[in-house]
């Protein structure tokens, strides 16, 4: 494998401008998470939230991947749902994320704080500023945040859900509160984003992961507007902007009207198809989770399927559909993004 590029001139950053590569970069959502043995370690010591709330920690979860396998972005260790109580709702995991007396209606959402103290969440700046100095001169370093809609229901249903019945009623009966929250929620994100970014963060992702819930229609006239501000005041960063949907291939084209240069797809479409139905655009992705508790030849199978479908295309990050899974066996992590960057070399990024 040819060696690394400096960190200004990674491939992963190269891929994001849709610039050509020596070999197709490869991270994966989750990277740093329950299938390792480190963090498994550090979680028989400590909460989710005291790792992600303790710089230290969470750096070291940041890098545990990056020292295993050869990657070529790392991801900050954090939650989407960090945010949540800047805004005064209380988090829990249980082991699935809980918010406590979750949002109900229109008083509900007023009492929402939306310039919350700019110590509130520091901590994500400071594991940031201690991650870069490790990573500098290696690999870039992305920061992230939950996409409106799904920081939202979340805060709407309390927790994981189903069929989004709570979020759905808000959002359909009550448009103007509705509104109100998106608001709030997207100043908030702007100006934790711009924080991560100042920080060092040199990409940002923006993760909506319950946006398959959603009808095109509900996406385009309850979702879109509040997506395309937070998407409009994060250009001002001049770094990589990405944005992840899962389920969102039946609204692709509105998903990216949103203004992120990089799509991130689920397993649910095919990487060619995505391609052609998002020009102009780099896209991650889409490995089903699953597949890494396969096998190695019917791993590499699958992993080679769609590197073919990617072939010679520029703006082409090797990802999964989503998280890795806590079952994983992390010697399949390493073949896997070896064997990407083997296979992925030939020709990389020599047509649009």
């Amino acid at each position: 494998m040819s060696p690394r590029p400096a960190a200004f001139e990674s491939r992963f950053l190269r891929a994001c401008a849709r610039r050509p590569v020596d070999v197709v970069p490869v991270w994966f959502m989750r990277q740093a998470g329950r299938y390792l043995p480190g963090y498994r370690a550090l979680r028989t010591r400590h909460s989710i939230l005291d790792i992600a709330k303790t710089p230290e920690l969470a750096c070291e979860a940041t890098l545990e991947p990056i020292r295993k396998f050869p990657l070529d972005a790392a991801i900050i260790f954090a939650d989407i749902l960090l945010p949540l109580e800047a805004m005064g709702l209380r988090l829990r995991f249980n082991p699935a994320p809980t918010i406590d007396h979750p949002i109900r209606g229109p008083a509900d959402i007023k009492r929402l704080a939306v310039r919350p103290d700019p110590e509130s969440l520091s901590f994500v700046g400071d594991a940031i500023r201690l991650a870069r100095r490790e990573l500098d001169g290696k690999i870039p370093l992305i920061g992230f945040a939950g996409a409106p809609f799904t920081l939202a229901s979340y805060m709407i249903e309390g927790g994981p859900s189903r069929d989004f019945l709570l979020t759905k009623a808000l959002m359909r009966e009550i448009p103007g509160s509705w509104d109100t929250l998106m608001d709030r929620i997207v100043r908030v994100t702007l100006s934790y984003l711009k924080m991560q970014a100042a920080s060092g963060a040199q990409a940002i992702q923006i993760f909506d992961s319950w946006a398959g819930a959603l009808s095109p229609e509900d996406y385009r006239a309850s979702v879109l507007p509040a997506t395309k501000r937070l998407f409009s005041g994060l250009k001002e960063l001049g770094v990589p902007l990405i944005y992840f949907g899962s389920g969102a291939s039946g609204f692709l084209e509105d998903f990216a009207s949103a203004g992120a240069g990089v799509i991130g797809v689920d397993w649910r479409i095919d990487i060619g198809e995505a391609f052609r139905r998002l020009p102009g655009k780099a896209v991650q992705g889409n490995l089903d989770p699953a597949l890494l508790l396969a096998p190695l030849p019917v791993l590499k199978k699958a992993a080679l399927r769609i590197l073919r479908q990617a072939s010679s295309r520029r703006g082409f990050i090797f990802n999964l559909g989503h998280g890795i899974l806590p079952q994983t066996p992390p010697d399949n992590v390493r073949a896997l993004a070896e064997w990407v960057h083997r296979y992925g070399g030939r020709d990389s990024g020599a047509k649009g």
